[in-house]
């Protein structure tokens, strides 16, 4: 009995993860100013957009007479592109995301988790198909797909670092990979090579703990796992500092030229630094229009 109601408590925790992470990240979406759909433009659809003046090239079918009767100008009537795009995400949910190095410091995990389910609720609001990549949850527009989204990204992960899925990426979509990509890279050049075969672009956003990027241990020092499976101990982590800051410079390097080859974009974020950054960030690059 005792195991029984462990694992409703249980149960009963993880269940109530995901609607505060909703509403968390509704609220995140709701403090960055976008203005219009940055997607929005004109072409094919059945929604009116906007009126605008005749140009060379249009053709004389699409003149809007009544407006045009207004004046002594002709007028185009203009309608929305209603053709969604497809966002399908990747959030890495190992046990080295759960690092975190101050306790006034979010996870790397919470910040990943936070972003991502921003961007969603963004994207939704927009119109778009968004979801995940595999077989899981495929994209849908729609209010209740952002709580189905915050479901999955409120599941824990047991290997200290995961695998970035890659499997049911839809042809020409866009992706959106989070993790601290800290861990094996071999699957994730595997990864955005499958995807740009089939015409996938996307963003590798990488979250890490300022820590990780500074390495500020001096003396004896103990570095373990998040899930404990790996320990090592030194008595001068000073000394270590100057080959680890390299080797993650190469790493960086590494993620930066497959991202430039395989037409995607690349960006690192510290978790000290605001969230309203890296959502505004991710959200650009999806968009386009971030350089």
């Amino acid at each position: 009995m005792s195991s029984v109601a462990h694992l409703r408590t249980r149960a009963q925790e993880e269940a109530s993860r995901f609607p505060a992470l909703l509403a968390r990240a509704e609220h995140l979406a709701g403090t960055v100013l976008l203005g219009d759909h940055g997607r929005r433009r004109a072409g094919l659809g059945d929604d009116f957009w906007q009126y605008r003046p005749l140009q060379a090239g249009d053709s004389f079918r699409q003149i809007d007479w009544r407006r045009s009767a207004r004046g002594d100008e002709q007028f185009v009537r203009e309608r929305e592109w209603q053709i969604a795009q497809s966002v399908q995400m990747w959030v890495d949910p190992g046990a080295s995301m759960r690092f975190s190095s101050h306790k006034d410091i979010p996870t790397k995990s919470d910040r990943a988790r936070l972003t991502a389910l921003a961007t969603a609720v963004l994207l939704v609001r927009g119109g778009e198909r968004v979801g995940l990549t595999g077989w899981a949850l495929p994209p849908r527009r729609g209010n209740a797909q952002t709580l189905r989204l915050a479901e999955y990204f409120s599941t824990d992960g047991e290997d200290d670092y995961a695998e970035p899925e890659a499997r049911g990426m839809l042809p020409d979509a866009k992706a959106l990979f989070v993790s601290d990509f800290l861990g094996d890279l071999a699957p994730v050049e595997a990864a955005l090579t499958k995807a740009a075969d089939r015409g996938v672009r996307g963003v590798l956003f990488q979250v890490l703990d300022p820590s990780e990027e500074a390495f500020p241990f001096h003396g004896r020092t103990i570095f373990e796992s998040v899930n404990k499976s790996v320990a090592y101990e030194t008595l001068k982590a000073n000394d270590l500092r100057d080959r680890y800051l390299e080797r993650l410079a190469e790493r960086k390097d590494r993620l930066d030229t497959l991202c430039r080859l395989t037409g995607w974009q690349y960006f690192t974020h510290h978790t000290d630094h605001s969230a309203q950054s890296a959502l505004l960030w991710v959200y650009r690059a999806l968009d386009g229009s971030q350089g």
